[in-house]
């Protein structure tokens, strides 16, 4: 069992988890040996993620969520299979994470009827500057 939040837990059957060749530069043995993973984890047909904590996943995941709601971390970080493994793990967790704390009610504010005054005093202050700029008029 992976622990996400205290009500949040993802079975590691859930998980699906390819190695692969890692991309980028190395040695002969680059090569040969499949570092790094693919960590495949179904979203939409996850009995431990409720509808809201998925919809808020959606747009948080972006790119990394197939239409299917399939949700694939590649990591390619280390050269270790495992680390590897364990980054694409905690990367997972971390999108979870942030998707389970619902967003922060907006409450609506007023502005004071001092600060409109403010705002208000300030507009004819600048008013009154741009006035002054104006051509000069000859009073002779």
């Amino acid at each position: 069992m992976i622990e996400i939040t205290p009500d949040i837990s993802l079975a590691e059957d859930e998980i699906e988890e390819h190695f692969i060749r890692s991309p980028g530069s190395g040695g002969q043995k680059v090569n040969k040996t499949e570092t790094a993973v693919q960590l495949r984890f179904d979203a939409r047909h996850s009995p431990a993620l409720s509808n809201a904590v998925f919809l808020r996943l959606k747009p948080l995941a972006g790119q990394r969520m197939t239409k299917d709601g399939v949700i694939v971390i590649t990591a390619h970080r280390y050269a270790t299979q495992e680390r590897n493994r364990q980054d694409a793990q905690e990367r997972l967790v971390a999108l979870i994470k942030q998707a389970a704390t619902p967003p922060k009610a907006r409450r609506k504010t007023r502005p004071s009827k001092a600060s409109k005054e403010r705002r208000l005093d300030s507009k004819r202050q600048k008013s009154n500057l741009k006035k002054g700029r104006g051509r000069l008029r000859n009073f002779d």
